[in-house]
């Protein structure tokens, strides 16, 4: 499988991904400048963590630009699997990939520790080889992950099973002390309503060995290699069955 890794000005942990899917998957990866109009063939995108553009503006607000985002809006069109984690997150945001919008943490402090997330859903591409709610420990390095949106589209993403993430303590309790940064809802991470875009703040790259302190963020490469192994139809990835495949 082929992995695209998207590179702004400015993102930090685009090797951090990198080395996930070549060294610890043994998958073949691109990196892939912002100014590329390319995705170079590849079977799945992420659009990794940093400060894309110095978070200028707002966060995500100028990476939406960048030239490479249009082929990212059609191959995510086409059903393939896209994946943003934290600063990706927010570009697939501003993008419109995904709704809703990020604030600033409620204690207007950056936050970095490793803290639990626990899997809502399990039929996309990235939750695929998880368990209908197991807990992953996980680190987060924002300052910027209040995850917000209007009432009427919180209830709908929870109505459609669209919140693939969310905060809670290490007994698995939805709880606001779970809580690291406001999200309403203890939203760590949700989908499209297709359900092949994702985007989470946490970095589950920063959790794939345990010489790291946690190799729970696995699950989430490992769901996308499940996903690959079952949409190729032998040496062609077959984007049509990608809904199929994620409505099994």
């Amino acid at each position: 499988m082929k992995f695209a890794v998207v590179v702004f000005p400015g993102s930090n942990c685009d090797h951090d991904t990198e080395y996930v899917a070549r060294t610890v998957l043994g998958q073949d990866v691109e990196l892939i400048w912002h100014k590329d109009s390319s995705l170079k063939g590849a079977d799945a995108v992420i659009l990794p963590g940093g400060f894309a553009h110095g978070d200028y503006l707002r966060t995500g607000a100028i990476a939406r630009f960048s030239p490479i985002m249009q082929e990212v809006s059609k191959f995510a069109a086409a059903g393939g699997p896209v994946l943003g984690i934290c600063n990706g997150f927010q570009v697939l945001l501003e993008a419109g990939l995904l709704p809703g919008a990020m604030l600033r943490n409620r204690s207007l402090k950056f936050r970095c520790e490793f803290l639990h997330v626990g899997v809502e859903q399990t039929d996309t591409p990235f939750t695929m080889a998880c368990r209908p709610g197991q807990r992953l420990r996980i680190p987060i390095a924002h300052g910027d992950g209040n995850y917000y949106a209007e009432p009427e589209v919180v209830a709908q993403l929870e109505r459609n099973r669209q919140v693939v993430f969310r905060y809670v303590s290490a007994s698995g309790e939805v709880s606001d002390e779970a809580n690291p940064n406001g999200s309403v809802n203890n939203i760590a991470g949700i989908c499209n309503e297709a359900r092949n875009v994702v985007g989470l703040m946490p970095h589950p790259e920063r959790a794939c060995e345990l010489a790291v302190g946690s190799a729970d963020g696995l699950a989430v490469f490992e769901s996308i290699l499940k996903w690959g192994r079952e949409s190729f139809d032998g040496d062609t990835l077959t984007m049509a069955t990608a809904p199929a495949v994620l409505n099994k």
